[in-house]
């Protein structure tokens, strides 16, 4: 059976340190087929996975201290020890690879060069918790993403590693690819399993938590794609092991940093936790470009309060993060220059989640569109400073009042915008004041893009076989591959 040939990413691998997941590359550019990523070691640790009581392997991702790498950063043991055991229903494992949160690329490039490290990864994930159907929840707008997984999971069905009595154990399990249909919400567990259910995608009220009550109304773990990812390397090298790489008593191990912004070299960059923010920002990223002054840095993602230049020394980790006001966050690292109007990022980061926002909450429905009006009027200068103290007012009454963070999200950042650069917002009220028809934010997606050596966002690959009619299961024909869309 022929493997599909997926042309290899445009961007290399980089890491700070001795990296985790990146190592299993060496020197290659992706591991996107079975034969390629047995030979580096690949399903040994399923293999291993099937000999073992799925208690003990619950105890040995306790003992790594991983916590979720999506935003949340609750303790991956922890979560899977919630299933229970003597729940008559099935129980199910949901990937998260519903990557929407502005500037976070990681989990994407890990699809792309990784594929069966995932795939892999959910498999260990459901014998830990004795799960026989794995869910992997794909943004609809990650098409190649989408295509190069389900290519994996038909490989390794193929090869015996997918489906029943895998590698004649006895247990079995199913690998399923699911496309989203493109909403940020959805990278919200509970949105995202209303959405896998078969219904909008909405958050829900908590309890009863997934792991009780999720998918099918059944015992559910979520994790996110990098998460996942890590178990195969972490069942290898040992939880005690692991759990001594980064900040062991908060959150051990190293995380992939996506870098962007106003910085010469963006990109994914896997760094122990804890590394000084310094460390990414100016070795790896190669400083603030055009040779400009550092103004800001959003360490999480858009969702996490901004951060002073002041703060560049403070170290990557969870507990760090918080003591400066801030979150950890999805690991989106984006940096801010001199020239960039806060008020003007802020409205741009508002009208983001006001779009996003699922309606379903009053406070995250009302609030935002109140917020994108205000913040509107501000930057056109027909507001008064009034109108910036209701701004900041009203993001206090939607920190949490919401069903889910959406709508915190968009208030905690729009408000720490205004504790941080209060001036960038009051300078719209000064009698003659014009202001930048810029701020140099619109350049920053084609500069990202240039400097990773592509023509536009995301890696487009061509291939006969592969079309927008291949939903999962993809069927791989004995000729090569060929698209199924009625399954």
């Amino acid at each position: 059976m022929s493997s599909p040939a997926f042309p290899s990413p445009k961007s290399k691998a980089s890491a700070h340190g001795t990296p985790v997941l990146w190592e299993a590359l060496g020197d290659r550019e992706h591991l996107q087929g079975i034969d390629e990523y047995v030979e580096a070691g690949g399903y040994e640790q399923l293999k291993r996975a099937l000999t073992m009581d799925g208690s003990a392997i619950v105890d040995e991702i306790k003992a790594s201290n991983i916590r979720g790498r999506g935003g949340a950063g609750f303790p991956t043991g922890l979560k899977m020890s919630f299933i229970p055991k003597d729940n008559p229903k099935p129980k199910y494992v949901v990937c998260n690879a519903d990557e929407s949160e502005p500037c976070t690329f990681k989990d994407r490039e890990l699809i792309e060069r990784l594929p069966h490290m995932l795939v892999e990864g959910c498999l260990i994930a459901a014998r830990a918790i004795g799960s026989n159907h794995a869910f992997i929840y794909i943004r609809g707008e990650y098409y190649e993403p989408a295509l190069v997984l389900m290519a994996a999971v038909e490989q390794a069905r193929a090869k015996g590693l997918v489906g029943d009595d895998i590698n004649g154990s006895g247990w079995g399990c199913e690998v399923i690819v699911h496309r989203g249909a493109g909403a940020y919400i959805c990278g919200e567990e509970t949105a995202l399993l209303s959405s896998l259910n078969g219904y909008r995608g909405q958050p829900t009220v908590k309890p009863p938590f997934p792991a009780v009550s999720g998918l099918y109304e059944s015992p559910t773990l979520v994790n996110n794609v990098e998460t996942l990812a890590t178990l195969p390397r972490i069942l290898g090298m040992g939880g005690a092991t692991y759990a001594a790489r980064g900040v062991e008593r908060t959150g051990a191990g190293t995380r992939m940093m996506s870098l962007s912004g106003h910085v010469n070299r963006p990109g994914n960059y896997e760094m122990e936790i804890g590394v000084p923010l310094r460390v990414l920002v100016e070795e790896l990223g190669g400083g603030v470009s055009g040779g400009k002054q550092l103004k800001a840095i959003i360490p999480g993602g858009s969702s996490t309060p901004v951060l002073t230049a002041d703060k560049l020394d403070t170290n990557l980790d969870y507990d760090s993060m918080v003591a400066v006001g801030t979150m950890f966050g999805s690991g989106s690292v984006i940096i801010i220059d001199e020239d960039t109007c806060m008020a003007q990022l802020a409205l741009r980061v508002a009208e983001f989640y006001r779009h996003e926002s699922c309606g379903k909450c009053t406070p995250c429905r009302e609030g935002t569109k109140w917020t994108v009006d205000m913040l509107t009027r501000l930057v056109g200068g027909d507001a008064t400073p009034e109108d910036l103290d209701t701004i900041y007012t009203v993001g206090e009454r939607i920190i949490g009042n919401c069903l889910c963070p959406l709508g915190d999200s968009m208030a905690m950042a729009v408000n720490s915008y205004i504790d941080a650069f209060r001036e960038d917002f009051t300078r719209y009220f000064e009698p003659g004041f014009q202001p930048p028809a810029s701020s140099s934010l619109t350049d920053i997606a084609q500069r990202t893009v240039a400097a990773a050596g592509v023509s536009k966002p995301g890696v487009t690959w061509a291939h006969e076989g592969l079309s927008r009619g291949s939903f999962t299961p993809l069927r791989m024909a004995a000729d090569g591959v060929e698209g199924d869309a009625h399954g």
